[in-house]
């Protein structure tokens, strides 16, 4: 039951991480491909663009964060064990 345990709070770490990741990716090609359109468009706007964008990057990144931090608890903190009985 142990090892089972490990290896399933491995995979929900890895699951957190990875998907974490790839929804950050998706958001921020898409922030970055309208940043580039608006800008194509409108070169006067370029300042307000690039900050709007740059904001909003950051946003997203904290996805990122969220998951690296959900997958760090999960395997060094592990909430699970104890309800289990590990």
């Amino acid at each position: 039951m142990d090892k089972l345990h490990i290896a399933l709070v491995c995979l929900a770490a890895a699951h957190a991480i990875g998907f974490a990741g790839l929804g950050a990716g998706i958001g921020m090609g898409s922030g970055l491909n309208g940043a580039c359109s608006g800008v194509a468009r409108n070169p006067e706007a370029k300042g307000a663009i690039t900050t709007t964008m740059i904001l909003g990057m950051a946003l997203v990144e904290s996805i990122a964060i969220y998951g690296l931090v959900i997958a760090f608890i999960l395997l060094y903190a592990n909430p699970f064990k104890a309800a289990l009985g590990l």
